[in-house]
């Protein structure tokens, strides 16, 4: 294979190409791009990694470059650093020699230079980390020296200010005595006085002389310093440009990849291609290693022989959408015609929802100052005032989840039930969507708090939420829609802090039901984890793995989030699964991405592949091209300023007539955290907080009332207040939950509440004497 001949080195030239670079005995020598600039070689195992990510670089102003043998050179700066390098001929190795000779004499010179101009700001330093602390180290000492030199002008100006008063003083008690005695005395003292003026005057012309000197002979360095930092940043700046680039360049390649699959139909051309790409692509063997670590399974595009059956048969899930799409339409019209249908009755205009809420107030408060005693312990656990919540409760931010509910209103149209699993698939990772910047903590519920989310004009849903238990906190939900699914939840939150991170646990499950098909869907969520709280700016991950369960067919669909890695060059934030019957056959391939959208390939063939980096054998997929089935929609304008909320979320905390008392949207605390009145918030918080304690311990003692052994109850330990006491999960609640009741599920087996009926029609009757005072 040829490459392209590169340049003879000149000085001055940025020389860059590839080499072959000792790693270890079991690797050896690895491909590797390589770039001289600035004195500097730096090099990446890939000519995208230029714009971001740098796996090593050696100074040559102290470095030794020593010849080997006819291909193999040496590169060492005394030891710290020594790369072993290869060249693929004789003639490619000496003009790298040449190369680096000319720049290594360029550092030198430059760095005798600098040295000779006394700027202890070098270019030329051995690391970020050393020039930083160096710069830094030569500004402390200079401030502190100008700083001397100040304090000397303000003495001295004290001294001008009281030798010059009396000598003042003086002259006028001299001009007051000439003419009524001997005024020698006078003049003596007016004398003494004067030369002390004198005196110090000079002294402050001498201070003033070697602070001009001090900032003259400062000021050439710290012009060079501003100049480096100038370059720095245009550099910068030109690296995010290329890095963009790149990053579009990709995006075209990757859609050109898996939008013509047909370029396999001629082997000799994608043999050829193959061939020829070689050299621009070194390092895929890389590639291949890492995702044999991380991934189970990979896709290829299928056979032209399915693509050509697949364009002359109804198949796939989009000519499956495309026909439930006009279905949809021919509903709405019947309904609409129909006299006795719920919507032909319902002539009001739809409610205009809210699109803003109060900007959030800039209040500081420092995080760590109050979790730093809270390692190791449960979040629900930890008092937390409002300035790190969001104006939103847990109800309420479950509730969230029907974002995206048209996922399950078209999975209740599907005809076939792998189809109908790829929407709820979709659907659980459409949940999380709206978390990727949403570091404020919701409000934890009070127990028996309530939300409704009636969306029965607008979505044709109507959900509802409430908090059946404290400790452990557990919230119920339950949705139904008009369109034929229903949807059901308990979520019990574990978590936990561990000092740089927090770790969020959802215990529970989570159920979808469908009316026509009779299909009962059941998954489970995946771990967030909050990062940076200690220091950085915090951001949000998801990891883990969902199982979703169709109890009824056994069909089965296997989600992996991937956690984020520093090391990984795979895409953030990365979900993928597969769609499998009960005989374990694969029959669609799902990928994506948790914040961004998801999308389906429907998989034509399967087969065993090569052993990854662990011996795991990996299944290879081939797929048509696949089909978007899911996208985040985009957050409103000003976003930034309201707690990075959706759509949606704007108007859950909207007031609304007729709710019950116990919803969340009647919560003072949250209501004065929307409006920006933050210490008042945290004062009504502290009060609802209080005030729940109090009707807990009410219940405890009525529960143990009947006995009449109250040396059985839990005693309280000497020196513990008694919240401390009730946040123990050994204390039952001793509630009975308003409108769920807790059932075990006869499909799945799994024990949760469920909502057994009546908020509707008490709604309707506006009959809420029956709800608890608990704000």
């Amino acid at each position: 294979m040829s490459e392209a001949k590169p340049p003879t080195p000149t000085p001055g030239d940025m020389y860059k190409g590839w080499l072959f670079k000792w790693t270890n005995y079991i690797k050896g020598y690895q491909r590797r791009w390589f770039v001289l600039s600035n004195g500097l070689l730096s090099y990446y195992r890939t000519q995208a990694e230029m714009g971001h990510t740098c796996r090593g670089t050696i100074n040559l102003a102290t470095a030794n470059i020593a010849v080997e043998d006819s291909c193999n050179f040496v590169i060492s700066n005394g030891g710290a650093q020594t790369y072993h390098l290869k060249a693929s001929s004789e003639i490619e190795r000496q003009r790298w020699i040449t190369a680096l000779e000319l720049a290594k004499a360029k550092a030198v010179r430059m760095q005798a230079e600098s040295d000779d101009s006394g700027d202890d700001f070098s270019l030329l330093a051995p690391s970020p980390e050393q020039t930083g602390l160096s710069r830094n180290s030569e500004i402390q000492t200079t401030l502190r020296t100008l700083n001397s030199k100040v304090e000397d002008l303000a003495t001295c100006n004290d001294l001008i200010v009281k030798h010059g008063s009396a000598l003042q003083r003086s002259l006028s008690e001299l001009e007051a005595i000439r003419a009524s005695g001997d005024p020698s005395e006078k003049i003596r003292q007016v004398t003494e006085r004067a030369t002390l003026f004198r005196i110090t005057s000079n002294a402050m012309i001498n201070a003033c002389r070697d602070f001009l000197l001090l900032a003259q002979t400062h000021s050439r360095r710290w012009q060079k310093a501003i100049q480096t930092e100038r370059e720095q940043k245009i550099r910068l700046e030109e690296t995010l440009e290329q890095l963009a680039k790149q990053h579009n360049h990709l995006e075209r390649a990757f859609r050109g990849a898996t939008v013509v699959p047909n370029s396999c139909s001629n082997p000799s051309l994608a043999a050829k291609s193959t061939s020829s790409g070689k050299g621009d692509a070194s390092d895929e063997d890389d590639d291949n290693e890492f995702y044999d670590a991380m991934e189970e399974f990979i896709t290829v595009p299928a056979d032209p022989k399915y693509h050509k059956r697949s364009s002359s048969n109804v198949s796939g899930i989009s000519c499956e959408t495309g026909m439930d799409d006009q279905s949809v339409n021919f509903d709405e019209l019947s309904l609409a015609s129909n006299p006795d249908s719920p919507q032909s009755l319902e002539l009001e205009p739809v409610r205009q929802r809210r699109t803003r809420i109060p900007d959030k107030p800039n209040y500081y408060l420092n995080l760590w100052s109050i979790m730093k005693n809270c390692i190791g312990k449960e979040l629900s656990k930890i008092p937390m005032p409002v300035n790190f919540n969001e104006p939103l409760s847990m109800l309420q931010r479950l509730s969230e989840d029907l974002e995206y509910y048209e996922l399950l209103d078209k999975a209740a149209k599907c005809h076939s039930s792998l189809e109908q699993m790829c929407y709820v698939a979709a659907f659980t990772v459409s949940s999380y969507s709206t978390t990727v910047h949403r570091t404020g903590k919701p409000f934890n519920p009070l127990l028996g708090e309530t939300f409704e989310l009636d969306r029965l004009k607008e979505s044709g849903y109507r959900s509802l939420c409430e908090q059946v238990s404290h400790h452990p906190p557990a919230a119920a939900h339950h949705a139904f829609s008009e369109k034929g699914w229903t949807l059901r939840q308990e979520i019990t939150l574990a978590s936990k802090f561990r000092g740089k991170y927090l770790s969020i646990m959802p215990l529970g499950s989570i159920q979808c039901l469908f009316d026509k098909s009779k299909n009962h869907y059941s998954w489970k969520k995946v771990t967030t984890t909050v990062h940076n709280i200690i220091v950085g700016k915090l951001w949000i991950d998801q990891s883990g793995e969902i199982d979703v369960v169709n109890h009824k067919t056994g069909d089965r669909c296997h989600l992996k989030f991937t956690p984020y890695s520093y090391f990984s060059r795979d895409v953030p934030r990365k979900v993928t699964g597969v769609v499998t019957d009960k005989d374990g056959k694969a029959h669609y391939v799902l990928s994506g991405t948790w914040d961004g959208k998801m999308e389906l390939s429907k998989v034509m063939q399967s087969s065993v592949g090569e052993n990854g980096t662990e011996g795991k054998q990996r299944t290879v997929y081939q797929t048509l091209k696949p089909k978007e089935i899911w996208r985040k929609n985009s957050l409103p304008e000003g976003a930034e300023n309201m707690y990075y909320f959706s759509s949606l979320a704007l108007t859950l905390n909207e007031q609304e007539e007729g709710v019950a008392p116990t919803d969340s949207r009647h919560r003072p605390d949250q209501r004065l955290m929307e409006d920006g009145r933050w210490d008042e918030a945290n004062a009504e918080k502290q009060r609802l907080e209080e005030k729940q304690r109090i009707a807990r311990r009410e219940r405890e003692r009525e529960a143990v009332k009947p006995s009449n052994t109250p040396e059985e109850a839990d005693p309280v330990e000497p020196g513990t207040q008694p919240s401390e006491v009730s946040d123990e999960s050994t204390h039952p609640d001793n509630y009975q939950s308003m409108w769920f009741e807790k059932i075990t599920d006869p499909v799945s087996g799994e024990t949760l509440h469920v909502y057994k009926g009546g908020y509707w029609e008490t709604k309707d009757q506006a009959t809420w004497d029956i709800c608890p005072d608990i704000f």
